[in-house]
């Protein structure tokens, strides 16, 4: 199998087991080794008291992308630190496209970044997520 093939069986595995992607309609666009894009349309649940996106939408969205960026070579990783700036607002309607890309990889250490666009490709927010790989694989098979 080819680091493709590998990081697409990985995003379906961890697609099927993740309950908040899937109950806040975050979809998988795109992914290859080391690179993620997910989506997700802005609607009333998940704006804030002040008309636009809230905040923790994004970073979820943001940290979503990450997590898929980071095990697609099939080693379990998980966040150790992770932060993001919010650069413009959302709106109701908009959607999301956050993409992230390894910026890092060395031993068990990941240091990745988002972006997060709107359909417009306006920045609306800047993430930066450091992984650790824990013991064993994603896939217990490839």
């Amino acid at each position: 199998m080819n680091s493709t093939e590998t990081a697409k069986k990985v995003a379906s595995k961890i697609l099927e087991r993740d309950k908040t992607c899937r109950s806040m309609g975050i979809c998988l666009e795109y992914i290859n080794e080391g690179t993620a894009t997910l989506s997700l349309e802005i609607k009333e649940q998940h704006v804030n008291g002040h008309g636009i996106c809230h905040g923790g939408i994004i970073f979820t969205l943001s940290d979503s992308a990450f997590a898929f960026a980071c095990n697609s070579r099939n080693a379990a990783s998980v966040a150790q630190h992770a932060s993001v700036t919010f650069i413009k607002p959302a709106d109701l309607g908009d959607k999301l496209f956050a993409t992230a890309k390894e910026i890092s990889l060395v031993k068990r250490n990941g240091i990745y970044d988002v972006t997060v666009t709107n359909q417009n490709a306006n920045v609306i927010a800047e993430f930066r997520g450091y992984s650790r790989t824990i013991k064993g694989p994603v896939l217990k098979e490839n």
